[in-house]
C-alpha cells in the first residue's frame, strides 16, 4: 500500500469566509465544509465567485487581492473570529470527535482551541492558514495526555449505536496518537501529504509511514477499510452521525475572555504578593551579622568541691583569736619576735 504525494490545494478558509460573508457575520456553516469536488483543482476563491455567477468571467488576480484586502479591512476582529469560528468550529468538533472517541472532550478541544485564536488574534488573522493554525491546536488540545487524569474520563462514554461505526471508532483509538492524527488529517480532513506532515510536524516519508501502517492496522481489524476511498467514506460517516454541536461563537469568545482576565488579575495577586513578602523580609532582617553562641560542651576530669565538715579544736581557737584581735592592734604592723 504507497501513500503519494498530492499537489497542495488553496485551503484558506478564513479567506473563503471573507469573500462571502461582504463584511456580514456568518452564522451558519456549510452542511459538509469538509467535502471536496471530485477533480477539481480550483482554488476557493474562484470557486466561490463561479457560484455566484456562472456566466461571469474569471477575475483578475489583483482585483480579486483587493477585493478581499476590502473585506477584510471591512470586518472587525470580533466579527473575523465569529465568522472563522462558525464556518470552522462543526467540522473540527467531529475531527476532535475521531481523535478522542468523547464526545465533551471534542467540544471543550474546539472551544479552548479557539480562545487561544482569539487570545493571539493578530497572529491568526495574519496566518496564511488560520483555519489550520486553530485546527493544530485543537488536535494538540484533543491529544493532550493530561486528560487521562480527568475523573470525568475515567469512564467509557456510550459508544455509536451502529456495529460498523463501533469497530471503526474502536480501530481509531487503537492507533498511536500520532498515527491517529494523521490518518485522520491525510484520509479523514483530505489534506494533501506535505500539507499533513507540515502539521504533524514530521519529515514527509515519515508521515507517509504513519499513514501506510494506520491503514494497515485498520484494515487488519476492519477489512472493508483496505479501501482508502471506503475508508475515507466511513470516516465521514462516523462523525456525522454522532450529534456533535459547537457552541455559538460569542459564548466561546466572552468565556476566553473571562479566563484571560481571570489568568491575569491572578497573576498581578501572585506578583503583589511576592513583593510584599519581599519588602516584609527586607524590612525585619537584620542589618549586621550576629554569630551565633557556641553550644556548651561537658567538661570531664575537674574534682567536685569538698564539703564543709564540723572544725577541729586547733581551728575553733585560730577563730576564736582571729573575733576577738582589733583590726588596727599593733600586731598588724609589728611582726611578733621568736
Amino acid at each position: 500500500m504507497n501513500v503519494t504525494s498530492e499537489p497542495s490545494k488553496c485551503r484558506s478558509i478564513y479567506v473563503y469566509v471573507l469573500f462571502l460573508s461582504k463584511g456580514r457575520t456568518v452564522t451558519q456553516s456549510p452542511a459538509n465544509p469538509r467535502q471536496r469536488p471530485e477533480g477539481d483543482e480550483t482554488t476557493v476563491r474562484h470557486a466561490a465567485a463561479a457560484a455566484e455567477d456562472v456566466t461571469a468571467p474569471q477575475p483578475h488576480p489583483a482585483s480579486l487581492a483587493a477585493e478581499d484586502t476590502a473585506t477584510a479591512a471591512a470586518l472587525t476582529p470580533a466579527q473575523a473570529f465569529d465568522a472563522l469560528y462558525a464556518f470552522c468550529a462543526p467540522a473540527l468538533v467531529r475531527q476532535a470527535y475521531l481523535l478522542t472517541g468523547r464526545r465533551e472532550l471534542a467540544r471543550e478541544s474546539v472551544e479552548r482551541a479557539f480562545q487561544l485564536a482569539w487570545q493571539n488574534w493578530p497572529e491568526v488573522a495574519q496566518d496564511r492558514d488560520p483555519a489550520g493554525w486553530v485546527r493544530a491546536t485543537a488536535y494538540e488540545c484533543a491529544l493532550s495526555p493530561w486528560h487521562r487524569f480527568r475523573l470525568g474520563h475515567r469512564r467509557p462514554e456510550p459508544a455509536p449505536t451502529d456495529p460498523g461505526d463501533r469497530a471503526l471508532l474502536k480501530a481509531l483509538l487503537g492507533l498511536p496518537p500520532s498515527y491517529r492524527r494523521t490518518l485522520v488529517l491525510y484520509d479523514g480532513v483530505g489534506l494533501g501529504l506535505p500539507e499533513t506532515a507540515a502539521e504533524t510536524e514530521a519529515s514527509t516519508p515519515a508521515t507517509a509511514n504513519r499513514v501506510t501502517h494506520a491503514r494497515a492496522e485498520l484494515a487488519a481489524r476492519v477489512p472493508e477499510l483496505s479501501d482508502p476511498t471506503v475508508l475515507h467514506r466511513r470516516l465521514a460517516e462516523l462523525a456525522s452521525t454522532e450529534r456533535l454541536r459547537a457552541r455559538k461563537p460569542e459564548p466561546v469568545r466572552t468565556s476566553g475572555e473571562r479566563r484571560n482576565r481571570f489568568w491575569t488579575r491572578a497573576a498581578i495577586a501572585f506578583t503583589v504578593a511576592i513583593i510584599g513578602s519581599t519588602a516584609l523580609a527586607l524590612r525585619t532582617a537584620p542589618t549586621h551579622y550576629e554569630p551565633p553562641l557556641a553550644p556548651g560542651h561537658k567538661v570531664r576530669g575537674i574534682p567536685q568541691n569538698p564539703v564543709l565538715g564540723p572544725l577541729s579544736p586547733t581551728e575553733q581557737q585560730l577563730r576564736a583569736k582571729l573575733h576577738t584581735e582589733t583590726a588596727n592592734g599593733p600586731e598588724r604592723l609589728l611582726p611578733l619576735s621568736r
